[in-house]
């Protein structure tokens, strides 16, 4: 038994179906947005190897649908020297970013390889934002319900905790605010979406995604 299974039973975990148009429909637009975006892609690419060197991106194993673990694929942010066993967050003014990464962080571009996961069936356009393993002890009390759903690039959760990383108190130690605040709001606000999600309604948080990249977003929930 690994440290997922001891982390979530993964045997009391099932996975919703993903629906063979939900998926066509993902393809389609990941398809899209890759040959949209290759020219940026390469450019980012060639940016960081000028700034740092390899390598380019960043992976890490994340939590997937059934709580069943993938390999999630980034830009990367942070410096080459920096420790990969460091703060499992990234905060506003991460002295572990580049120039370059702030940029990415700013803008959101370091997701753009993920299209790859959705392409390989591991994440979707749309669904709940995939954790790391160092929070899958969190997906206890009901909401290991969250992974019933395949994780994807956007939703109501990415959309509206958009800007996360400038709700952390100072005074409050982040893993612990991460754990008892932002987690769950964004889990309670990932189960109230989810079980009656339909298709119009997926289109409609892809428009609002687009429109969290320009900066048009509305305040987040993080109320109990």
């Amino acid at each position: 038994m690994n440290a997922l299974d001891l982390a979530i039973q993964r045997s009391n975990v099932s996975s919703a179906a993903h629906g063979s148009a939900r998926r066509a429909i993902d393809l389609v637009i990941a398809a899209a947005a890759a040959i949209v975006f290759a020219p940026l892609m390469l450019l980012i690419a060639v940016a960081l190897l000028l700034e740092g060197g390899r390598p380019i991106f960043f992976t890490q194993t994340r939590v997937g649908a059934g709580a069943r673990p993938f390999r999630m694929y980034k830009f990367r942010k942070f410096s080459v020297q920096c420790d990969p066993g460091g703060l499992a967050l990234t905060m506003a003014d991460d002295s572990r970013m580049t120039p370059i990464g702030r940029f990415l962080a700013v803008t959101k571009f370091d997701e753009l390889p993920q299209l790859w996961n959705v392409f390989r069936g591991e994440m979707a356009i749309i669904g709940p934002r995939p954790e790391s393993l160092a929070f899958a002890d969190c997906f206890r009390g009901g909401f290991e319900d969250v992974l019933q759903y395949k994780p994807g690039l956007l939703g109501p959760a990415q959309v509206l905790f958009r800007h996360e990383a400038r709700f952390y108190p100072r005074s409050v130690d982040p893993l612990l605010f991460y754990r008892q605040v932002l987690f769950p709001a964004k889990a309670r606000l990932d189960l109230s979406y989810y079980p009656q999600r339909t298709i119009g309604s997926d289109v409609v948080w892809m428009v609002r995604g687009l429109l969290a990249v320009l900066g048009v977003v509305s305040p987040p929930p993080i109320g109990p």
